[in-house]
């Protein structure tokens, strides 16, 4: 498993020990030690995951940092948290992956009309085996417990991600800013259910 680590809480730090990994096009900050730096076509999902992004238009600009090295990342001075998997699935918004393990496996996950309404496509990013990752957010991440007797609701522009046996919903619910004429994203909300764990930002994109 490659080396991952915060060095700030906006610098994701990476040591490569003649090893491969994924970040998005452009975060590399700095770096030392021979690594060379290439345009990552696939992802980790494959030819047909990589020709299913580019056909619903939901690709994701990665590049591979490969050899010996530190690579440092950062992305718009946002909070960095490194999500460890194991043996896991994470379903995740694709503008909240910064960096993850070549021994993770990609995909997409249609998001309906959650990801419609937010504006962030109707497609999320699913990353599952062993191995690191790191997101960002607009603050610090914030981990909330799903259980079968309390399911949670997100506002769309908050969620980035979720793990465990969980059912998500579209719902629509009118607020005091809907009666008043104002706009919201929390009309429009997502229901978790089941057992896991969601992950939200404090802040609205």
């Amino acid at each position: 498993m490659t080396s991952f680590r915060n060095n700030t809480d906006r610098l994701l730090e990476v040591t490569l020990q003649k090893e491969t990994v994924l970040a998005i096009a452009g975060s590399m900050v700095a770096y030392t030690g021979s690594v060379k730096f290439e345009k990552s076509i696939l992802g980790g999902e494959g030819i047909f995951g990589a020709l299913k992004r580019k056909v619903t238009n939901e690709g994701m600009q990665l590049m591979q940092a490969s050899g010996t090295g530190t690579v440092f990342f950062a992305q718009d001075a946002a909070e960095i948290t490194m999500i460890p998997l194991t043996g896991e699935k994470l379903v995740i918004e694709s503008s909240s992956l910064l960096a993850y393990d070549t021994s993770l496996k990609t995909g997409t996950s249609f998001s309906g009309l959650r990801g419609a309404t937010s504006g962030q496509g109707l497609f999320s990013t699913t990353v599952e085996g062993t191995g690191n990752l790191a997101v960002i957010s607009r603050g610090n991440l914030i981990k909330l417990e799903v259980t079968p007797a309390n399911p949670l609701r997100v506002d769309p522009d908050a969620f980035i991600g979720f793990k465990g046996d969980i059912t998500q919903e579209f719902v629509f619910d009118v607020n005091w800013r809907t009666m008043v004429g104002q706009t919201s994203g929390e009309s429009y909300q997502h229901k978790f259910s089941g057992k896991g764990v969601v992950y939200i930002q404090p802040a609205e994109r």
